[in-house]
């Protein structure tokens, strides 16, 4: 019986020996894991971005050339004021863009029913609204990309890309059937068509972003 306790005790001081010592080991892992955590670099860039803003704005991209936007916390801050202020302009056209569409549509609607003298009329506000709804693609386009990566599920940013396919495809195509009107009136209803698709597709990105 003697011996039998001595085993049992043994045993004990055993059994809680090892389990200090995995204690022990857990707690050496997780503080080895915390100061790792502190001493990593933190995340300057989204792990997904657009491959325009990629050209400009990735690790490798043309303006890490320039001392002024060398990869830095410091410097990625003073890069969220240019994105603010890009995408501020961005809205500012787009709506601007949006009347000019307006206006373009009632005109043309008109050149459409035979008045023909105000075809220059619809070349300059096609002009206009051709270089407005560009500067405004590309300030999107080229901003420099957010700090974080956007969340999973719908969200109205996304709803918004997804609408600037299509108006970015039908705004290409109106300008492709507008080259070729003159030597083929057979396109004008597929020009029109190509219009209104622009202009619907791109007016809900308006109100997807700004509701």
């Amino acid at each position: 019986m003697k011996n039998l306790g001595l085993i049992v005790i043994l045993l004990f001081f055993t059994t809680a020996g090892a389990r200090a010592q995995v204690d022990t080991t857990k707690s050496d892992d997780l503080l080895n894991e915390l100061l790792s955590s502190q001493d990593a670099e933190p995340q300057l860039l989204p792990e997904k971005f657009l491959f325009t803003q990629k050209l400009l704005w990735g690790n490798k991209g043309l303006m890490r050339n320039f001392d002024r936007f060398k990869l830095s916390a410091e410097e990625r801050a003073n890069e969220m004021k240019i994105r603010r202020t890009m995408l501020t302009t961005h809205q500012i056209l787009g709506f601007a863009t949006l009347g000019g569409m307006v206006a373009q549509g009632i005109v043309g609607s008109k050149l459409y029913n035979g008045d023909s003298g105000i075809r220059d009329t619809h070349a300059a506000i096609g002009a206009a609204v051709n270089i407005g709804y560009f500067t405004t693609a590309g300030l999107s386009l080229f901003a420099p990309p957010k700090m974080v990566d956007e969340r999973k599920g719908y969200s109205s940013i996304k709803l918004h890309r997804a609408l600037a396919i299509v108006h970015l495809t039908s705004m290409i195509t109106t300008n492709i059937l507008a080259a070729q009107l003159e030597s083929n009136s057979k396109l004008k209803p597929y020009h029109r068509a190509a219009a209104f698709t622009a202009f619907g597709s791109y007016a809900a990105a308006v109100i997807a972003i700004k509701f």
